[in-house]
């Protein structure tokens, strides 16, 4: 009996496990501050932080579920950014419809602007083009498209032509290209500098000379092939995405900050440059209210 006293009094003397769940441990706060040019060094104090506060990154599936999460977090921000870019599109074109309803409405209304129309379609030919699919422009003599990277160039020749018949002189800053015997179907300043050495003319099907020009300046869009040609609004060149992927980091990365701030422009917002001026404004007013922001311009 004095056994099993002592192990009944043993038992009561334990703690009894609680019925209803423990409550978690209350959250912890985290300071950190955001550098812009530097976002890794934030990363790191919220890894230094989990890693004081809690075991995560002790489990064998950290490094799996850190970059589940980033990709996560990735693919949400390319969700957005397709949105956006199918929003802007569509307001566009609600814009373009609008005005013209407004173009008309305001021809019924005056019949004298009738001839308007043929002083638009006057300025529209001395001006800027749309572009083609290929970012380049159809002309009657010949085509052309672009990338970053290079330029292609089409000419369409007599069918049967064979090659010793294509006269092709390519030089760093100027293109020749004709037939022997017949004036030069291209020939003029090319509108940037080539890599003569990475580039070279084809006979397609001996009916079309196809040319290939290596840009030595490969951030810069074209606006012409050859300089006093009809030129093309870079604003509207729209590359490929699978060709940005091409691309390393930083270029694909600057492409990509110069594609936006022509976008942020078209529609008269603010460009990266001058949002990231804004918020840094609006940190120091915040951390500073004492001080009066009314005359206060960003630049």
């Amino acid at each position: 009996m004095a056994i099993i006293s002592d192990y009944e009094e043993e038992r009561e003397q334990k703690p009894k496990p609680s019925s209803s769940p423990s409550t978690s441990s209350p959250a912890k706060p985290f300071s950190a501050s955001l550098d812009p040019s530097n976002p890794l060094q934030f990363l790191q104090k919220a890894f230094d932080f989990v890693a004081q506060e809690t075991d995560f990154l002790e489990k064998p599936t950290a490094d799996s579920e850190i970059l589940s999460a980033v990709r996560t977090v990735k693919q949400r921000k390319e969700k957005r950014k397709a949105e956006e870019k199918k929003l802007n599109e569509e307001r566009k074109k609600l814009q373009t419809k609008e005005v013209n309803k407004e173009v008309q409405q305001e021809i019924r209304e005056k019949p004298e602007l009738e001839k308007a129309p043929v002083e638009v379609e006057k300025k529209e030919e001395s001006g800027a083009r749309v572009p083609n699919l290929g970012n380049g422009l159809d002309l009657e003599k010949y085509s052309w498209t672009q990338t970053l990277q290079e330029v292609t160039v089409v000419i369409p020749v007599p069918a049967g032509t064979k090659s010793r018949f294509i006269e092709c002189e390519i030089k760093k800053n100027r293109l020749k290209v004709g037939l022997k015997g017949q004036p030069p179907i291209i020939e003029g300043e090319l509108f940037r500098s080539i890599k003569p050495d990475d580039s070279y003319w084809s006979l397609e099907d001996q009916k079309a000379v196809s040319i290939l020009l290596t840009k030595h300046d490969q951030m810069e869009w074209w606006k012409s092939l050859v300089k006093g040609d009809p030129e093309i609004d870079t604003q509207k060149v729209e590359p490929e995405s699978s060709k940005l992927s091409d691309l390393d980091p930083e270029t694909r990365q600057t492409v990509e900050k110069m594609m936006f701030d022509q976008r942020q422009k078209t529609m008269g917002l603010p460009t990266s440059d001058e949002m990231q001026k804004q918020e840094l404004l609006k940190k120091f007013m915040a951390e500073h209210p004492e001080m009066d922001f009314s005359r206060a311009k960003i630049n």
